[in-house]
């Protein structure tokens, strides 16, 4: 387990190392719009997913290593704040926001790898909970920016969202859900595309109801909760 633990780890930071390097360099030579550039950030943070789960031989290993890897960074980013341009930099919506997103996305990492990896033995199931997640947001939020033309307002929607959006991700949840189940070959054939479109549905929606941005929990939890039986159901 120390080797294993150390050899991921180490994967891990690597990769952490080089791909936000790379980020903050080509900030510095174009010019990146904002949102662009958040996005950026966020497929970097999704990339990881696939250290998890596969620099990793054993789940509860890499469960564990996620929650090091916050009691890691926390500090280092709250001394950050102190620097000058540190919000700037990194696009924070609001003051905090980088640090807390780190606590959720990696406690959501790690719940999500104990249950699809550890209790149900499959962890291409936490990268496709994920993916459904975080490349449907991403294009949620590029796509409804830029074209959003019809907006859904009320009580249970935060502020106002584009129709756009959603259908952007909604096909862009369909498409990542599809592309790792076809790679895995995990269900029958007649399965694919239901399963695809009810949990790309199923984000869409939770999406476009949840407050605070904590869509970051309630999707991929919603995606796995439908993954999961649906996969049990037609998987082969």
């Amino acid at each position: 387990m120390p080797l294993e633990f150390i050899k991921g780890y180490g994967i891990l930071l690597g990769y952490f190392a080089v791909c936000a390097s790379g980020a903050l360099v080509l900030r510095r030579l174009v010019a990146v719009p904002a949102e662009v550039f958040r996005k950026i950030l966020h497929i970097i943070l999704l990339g990881s997913i696939f250290v998890w789960t596969y620099a990793f031989e054993t789940w509860w290993v890499s469960a564990m290593a996620a929650m090091i890897f916050i009691a890691m960074v926390f500090p280092i980013l709250v001394f950050a704040e102190r620097i000058p341009g540190y919000s700037e930099l990194l696009i924070e919506r609001k003051s905090g926001e980088i640090k807390s997103s780190l606590v959720i996305v990696f406690s959501m990492f790690a719940v999500l790898i104990c249950v699809c990896w550890g209790w149900i033995g499959e962890k291409y199931l936490v990268i496709a909970s994920v993916f459904a997640w975080g490349l449907g947001d991403a294009a949620a939020a590029l796509v409804g920016k830029r074209f959003g033309k019809h907006y859904i307002e009320g009580k249970l929607v935060e502020g106002r969202k584009s129709l756009e959006g959603t259908l952007a991700m909604f096909v862009v949840s369909f498409v990542s859900v599809m592309g790792v189940l076809l790679v895995n070959g995990s269900v029958e054939w007649y399965g694919y595309v239901p399963i695809a479109a009810a949990t790309a549905a199923v984000c869409a929606v939770v999406e476009l109801y949840t407050k605070g941005g904590m869509d970051t929990l309630t999707c991929p939890f919603a995606a796995a909760a439908i993954l999961i039986p649906l996969v049990r159901l037609w998987g082969v």
